[in-house]
């Protein structure tokens, strides 16, 4: 895993300086090493540079940029798989100077063109350059693991891993793109393929961007037909579902998650795993600890005085497993430490709070590892949200209540607030959930319970709240791309999850967590084989009874007994309420007060200033509202100003 940037300038005004230091902003995804490529054309200038974290060949022959035979590549990532493709690479009469997988792609895009990625098992985001014909390839992989955005106005195309290397361009143009500072506030990221700057894009997870360095800039636009999708989880999803009993897929479904977590495993660095003591952690674990006689380096988090201690359980299946597992125990000082620093890391605006645990871990597992497998994505692949559960529970319920009387109950939630209701005010995550709930009340359709489950602010609530004229950005919540006859309300939220909160919240959290303490993350169920074969199996197979990820807590019971694996999920949460209105509270009100927000014309203060007064007055169902602006106010200082 590494960092990849560069330019085409057509005024061929940026230097080699320039380069190195939009390379060299990004040294914590690549400490081992960097290369910088300018190559001057009759029309352009183009650059490449990389920052390398060395994972697979550790020798000066997998040093990049690299070129073979006048094609440059930049590449970010890992194709797990290289080895096999390798070989009938050789078979074709090909030949490697290294062992890298980069060579492997560079010379798998010269044999057999875009193509190529489909042959490839992995994450990645790569750009490829033929100096005979100006012919430029950039290419995401099919769930978006590793990020790629880029910049096009007035003569320039710029790309980066991270935003951050922009900023070190003189002719970027940091200018807000206001739908997307709206977009922000309601889902805590900014939606693919938006981003925060005008001009500014993400490339779409599973999309090829393909075009012609010679002319493609002449109106400063890259057109539709130089995108192409080359992978997309709907054609999984618009297939019949497959009729094969019960232990059958389960059977194939082990098979198919062992062979993902097996590939994870390739490397010529120490590998390990992040052990949460939950049923995705726990089954990469028990896959690959089972029949390896050699003992799997596994990794749990606890900071005790936050509530958030998995330690026991992570332990318990660690020694059942037989694995050498490291205990890391964090304080609550550790954990707020780390606020201050996250506008640098997420460049772009970012309201997870789950990032400070994930970056605690992968800060002390890389004392040990320079890899580490992760098990996101399970509850998009499996069903694992309580969202899937509010829906199959509720859903057609919900719609046979009175509009009178869902409008009467959501009237008397305004009033009463979450800390008045006896017993769930301490239940995990209740403030927030409680919020929500209002808005499922209003309108339960599919499409509504998604959105409201998703958004922190309404369409209406952003009109109020924002002092410029709100747009709606045009994002994948809304698509239509499963077909009536495939649909089902589960098959519908997971699909839109696959591809909304998993690639800008879940994936890019992890991403800049761990880069940012040069640790390489790396996810089996996001092996696009599993959700291709995960989409097809019956809804009941994934939810049944009740019982959420039902096929692979079955899979994983054939490890580890089930009394052992029975209790409450525990999340990865902070306690926000608590840290905004106690250890927070010089950052509220630092970044959160009438003049400052004013002073941005961005916000109505009439209606942010009575969001605070009413939280810090006791309404912790605010708690995330609240959260939402500070890391907002807080990217805006260290990137605006």
């Amino acid at each position: 895993m590494c960092g990849i940037t560069g330019f085409i300038d057509y005024k061929k005004k940026t230097s080699m300086q320039d380069l190195r230091q939009m390379t060299d902003v990004m040294h914590h995804r690549g400490p081992d090493g960097s290369g910088y490529e300018r190559i001057e054309q009759n029309n352009y200038v183009l650059g490449l540079g990389h920052r390398r974290l060395s994972i697979i060949d550790l020798t000066e022959s997998g040093t990049q940029p690299m070129c073979y035979k006048g094609y440059w590549i930049c590449f970010n990532g890992e194709v797990y798989n290289y080895d096999e493709i390798k070989k009938e690479l050789e078979a074709l009469g090909n030949s490697f100077q290294g062992t890298s997988d980069t060579e492997v792609v560079l010379q798998a895009f010269v044999r057999w063109g875009s193509s190529c990625v489909d042959k490839f098992i992995g994450m990645f985001a790569f750009v490829i350059y033929n100096t005979s014909d100006g012919q430029v390839f950039c290419c995401r992989d099919r769930a978006g693991v590793k990020p790629f955005f880029y910049y096009i106005k007035d003569g320039l195309f710029l790309f980066s891993s991270e935003l951050k290397s922009f900023h070190k361009h003189a002719r970027f143009e940091k200018k807000l793109n206001l739908a997307s500072v709206s977009a922000f506030m309601q889902y805590g990221n900014v939606p693919t393929p938006h981003s925060i700057f005008e001009n500014t894009f993400k490339l779409k997870p599973g999309h090829f961007l393909a075009f012609n360095a010679n002319d493609i800039l002449d109106d400063n636009v890259l057109k539709p037909a130089n995108q192409k999708c080359y992978w997309n989880v709907y054609d999984s999803y618009n297939k019949p579902k497959i009729n094969l009993s019960f232990d059958e897929a389960k059977n194939e479904t082990k098979k198919i998650l062992k062979s993902a977590c097996d590939y994870r495993m390739v490397a010529d660095v120490p590998v390990g795993v992040f052990l949460s003591g939950g049923y995705d952690s726990a089954s990469v674990t028990a896959l690959l600890q089972n029949e390896r006689a050699e003992r799997l380096k596994t990794f749990t988090i606890s900071v005790p005085d936050i509530g958030l201690d998995e330690a026991p359980f992570a332990k318990e299946i660690a020694a059942y497993l037989g694995t050498e597992h490291t205990e890391i125990s964090c304080s609550h000082k550790e954990a707020i430490g780390l606020i201050e620093e996250l506008p640098f890391y997420y460049d772009e605006p970012f309201a997870d709070s789950s990032a400070i645990p994930t970056t605690l871990v992968s800060l002390a597992a890389r004392k040990h590892v320079t890899v580490a497998l992760s098990a996101d994505a399970g509850d998009e692949v499996f069903a694992g949200y309580n969202r899937y559960d509010y829906i199959q529970r509720y859903g057609e319920r919900l719609n046979k209540i009175p509009s009178f009387f869902r409008k009467s109950i959501v009237k008397a939630m305004e009033i009463v607030p979450s800390r008045a209701i006896p017993y769930f005010k301490n239940t995990y995550n209740f403030h927030n959930r409680y919020e929500k709930i209002k808005g499922v009340m209003r309108n339960p359709t599919e499409e509504q319970i998604m959105l409201s489950l998703s958004e922190q602010f309404t369409d209406v609530q952003m009109q109020k709240i924002a002092t410029y004229k709100y747009e709606k950005l045009s994002t994948a919540y809304a698509s239509k791309q499963l077909k009536e006859e495939f649909f089902s309300p589960l098959s519908f939220m997971m699909a839109v999850d696959y591809q909304t909160y998993l690639v800008d919240d879940i994936l890019q959290k992890v991403d800049r967590a761990s880069m940012t303490v040069s640790l390489e993350g790396r996810e089996p169920y996001l092996d696009h084989r599993l959700i291709e074969w995960a989409a097809q199996l019956p809804d009941e197979f994934k939810y049944y009874k009740g019982e959420k990820k039902y096929i692979l807590k079955e899979i994983l019971h054939d490890y580890i007994p089930k009394d052992m694996m029975d209790r409450p999920k525990m999340g990865f949460a902070i306690p926000i309420a608590e840290w905004l209105q106690n250890d927070l509270k010089h950052l509220v009100d630092q970044y959160i007060n009438e003049d400052l927000i004013k002073s941005q014309k961005l916000f109505d203060w009439s209606i942010v200033g009575d969001i605070k007064h009413q939280f810090l007055s006791g309404k912790k169902e605010y708690d995330v509202k609240m959260w939402y602006f500070l890391m907002f106010q807080m990217w805006y200082e260290k990137w605006m100003t």
